[in-house]
């Protein structure tokens, strides 16, 4: 793989690779192959949350042992002494940490100390750190101090949040200091430098006028330009001609897009269970039908999550089917070789006589590891089913799809009317999205009614005077921007949108009800009924924006005049280039960062898009100052009403 190959998250993984090969440029090598026994030096891990939140998110306790850890402590946490083992510690730059590492170096606990820091340590806590130290008379053990510029957390191969929460609240509520909004804007700029040099080049920076963005920007352009004239930026930042672009935006370009409803199998599960640093944690009913909490890992390592995360939900259990199908047919090929009934019987010790049998065993972890993972995902797929009809899901996604017209507003009155409760914050989405995208004001009698019925069913609307508001202050992207297709051919698509949704999804999901049991059978014309729901798929605005500045010849000359009013930055040429209007050139690769919340929705939207141009070799990077469920950020415009 050449090195501009290589995913912000595998950056990120070779990074930690390295820091636990205490910062050697062979860490990498030494952990795909570490096979001198002699060369191998077991540590110890200590973290912060803030750290634990890195690693976990990209690594697992097997990477850990790849590269020589065995223990991994939390720095609060009372530990044991180790006093022959040396330790890595990879926390934040705080007092309170730096306190603790002094004290485990006055304790003896380690051998050697090598610190690590997850973003930049300040002049005066490193003076006070090297004080403290010198103090215990032990500073020879500390053998390193590095600031490791890593202090973001990757979910996805091209997505990163900096786990900022309630950002968009404290940007746009009237009650927030300037001292509150320059601290958060000062946080978010670190948050992306770390990002920036973790990816390795130094961008050109395109950013929305006024507002947070415009404040990001600056302090951003001033520590890369700082970092440009600095004695690492030689040896730490790429060297090549071809520039990244980062974009630079408020939230309130699409508000829309925070609450749509998709068919995304990725997004589905975010918006309907819990997806948090590739964990999924979801409630199901156990043999007595009681509710019990579950917790499954996606591993970045996870086929079928890679392979389908990004791809419509009825393709996604489409190929669960098939891969378990594959899963049976390789499992049967080794019971017939080897004369045992079932995989369990075989002895994984490997004392066996018959040479087919030694190689089956040989083959028995990857093909548990394999059923594993589908049980995983049969199971998620299931709950995701169930929750689908349960809340009649389907209708709002296709009222989200329509145009406005009576005919849409009334399908709502008629959604609104199931009898479900639910679903009620799905029938505010969906609300939302129909009043914020309509061409003109929604009619009054038709808003009363949807009013009435929220009071009926005695639901909080402050939400939704907090959209009215936004709606009448700004001239939302969502409807200045020119959407387009994603489709080569979407007039079939458009033809197809015919069929009973509802019922296609109650067949599909009692059809499919014993998926945990792995009983799939006679799906295949159910799912080629749900297709159908399917939409033409289009841009978005953060989409359009992104699309105007790297690709301007393909863009429409509407999107192209709003973008062509964003600032203008370049860290390595002369102050003042946000002045200028940007000569108009095209970018292969582009960091975008929406400032107040973001999704996968958009991050599936804008990957999307990048597939349409694999010849073009397009690379999109999705990062937000925190990664945002709808009904979480329902409730957090609900707090700036209030």
């Amino acid at each position: 793989m050449s090195n501009t190959e290589y995913s912000l998250r595998d950056r990120q993984i070779m990074s930690i690779q390295r820091m636990l090969s205490f910062n050697s440029d062979k860490g990498t090598e030494m952990v795909a192959d570490n096979l001198d026994e002699q060369e191998i030096t077991w540590k110890v891990l200590i973290m912060d949350a803030r750290s634990t939140a890195i690693v976990s998110s990209v690594m697992r306790v097997n990477d850990l042992l790849k590269s020589n850890v065995t223990v991994h402590s939390v720095i609060t946490q009372q530990r044991s002494p180790l006093p022959d083992v040396p330790a890595v510690y990879f926390v934040e730059p705080t007092e309170v940490n730096i306190d603790l590492i002094v004290q485990d170096l006055k304790e003896d606990k380690y051998s050697e100390f090598y610190i690590n820091f997850t973003t930049t340590l300040k002049r005066d806590l490193l003076e006070s750190f090297a004080s403290k130290a010198s103090a215990t008379g032990k500073s020879d053990r500390i053998k390193q101090v590095y600031d490791q510029y890593l202090d973001f957390v990757v979910t996805e191969p091209e997505m990163f949040s900096l786990e900022i929460p309630d950002s968009y609240k404290i940007v746009n509520s009237p009650q927030s200091s300037e001292d509150a909004i320059t601290e958060l804007c000062d946080s978010i700029a670190s948050g992306i430098f770390n990002a920036i040099v973790t990816i390795g080049t130094i961008p050109i920076i395109r950013a929305q006028r006024g507002g947070a963005a415009e404040m990001v920007a600056q302090k951003l352009e001033a520590k890369l330009r700082d970092y440009v004239n600095g004695t690492r930026s030689s040896s730490n930042t790429t060297t090549s001609f071809e520039r990244l672009v980062l974009v630079l935006v408020d939230r309130n370009i699409d508000i829309a897009s925070m609450f749509a409803h998709s068919w995304i199998y990725q997004c589905l599960v975010f918006d309907i269970f819990k997806l948090s640093r590739n964990t999924i944690t979801m409630t199901t009913t156990n043999e007595q039908n009681e509710d019990v909490t579950k917790k499954m890992d996606i591993d970045p390592h996870d086929f079928f999550w890679t392979a389908n995360s990004h791809l419509p939900f009825p393709d996604a259990v489409e190929n669960v089917e098939t891969e378990l199908s594959n899963y049976k047919r390789e499992a049967e090929e080794i019971t017939k070789k080897t004369g045992v009934s079932n995989l369990t019987d075989l002895d994984p010790s490997g004392q066996n006589d018959t040479l087919q049998i030694q190689e089956a065993v040989k083959k028995l972890p990857e093909l548990t590891a394999k059923k594993a993972t589908i049980d995983t995902h049969m199971t998620v797929l299931a709950g995701l089913l169930k929750q689908l009809e349960s809340k009649g899901l389907d209708s709002f996604f296709e009222l989200e799809q329509s145009p406005d017209s009576s005919k849409t507003r009334q399908e709502f009155l008629t959604a609104l009317k199931d009898g479900r409760t639910n679903n009620i914050e799905d029938k505010v989405r969906t609300y939302i999205i129909m009043y914020l995208t309509a061409q003109e004001t929604l009619p009054s009698d038709f808003v009363q009614q949807v009013e009435k019925y929220f009071e009926s069913v005695e639901y909080d609307t402050t939400a939704l005077k907090y959209i009215y508001d936004l709606r009448h202050m700004f001239k939302l992207s969502s409807m200045a921007l020119q959407n387009k297709s994603l489709e080569t051919n979407t007039s079939a698509n458009k033809n197809s949108q015919d069929g009973n949704a509802s019922q296609l999804l109650s067949g599909l999901s009692n059809r499919l009800y014993g998926l945990t049991e792995g009983k799939i059978q006679g799906v295949g014309s159910l799912l080629s009924g749900i297709k159908k729901l399917l939409p033409e798929k289009k841009t978005i605005p953060i989409t359009n924006i992104v699309e105007a500045i790297m690709d301007p010849l393909n863009s429409s000359k509407k999107n192209l005049n709003i973008t062509n009013e964003y600032l203008y930055f370049d860290p390595r040429i002369t102050r003042g280039s946000h002045e200028k209007l940007p000569k108009s050139q095209t970018y292969n690769k582009s960091l975008v960062f929406i400032i107040g919340g973001g999704n996968y929705f958009e991050y599936q939207n804008l990957q999307e898009w990048v597939h349409q141009h694999e010849n073009n070799n397009k690379k999109v990077i999705y990062g937000s100052t925190d990664i945002v469920t709808p009904n979480d950020f329902l409730k957090e415009i609900s707090g700036l009403k209030k």
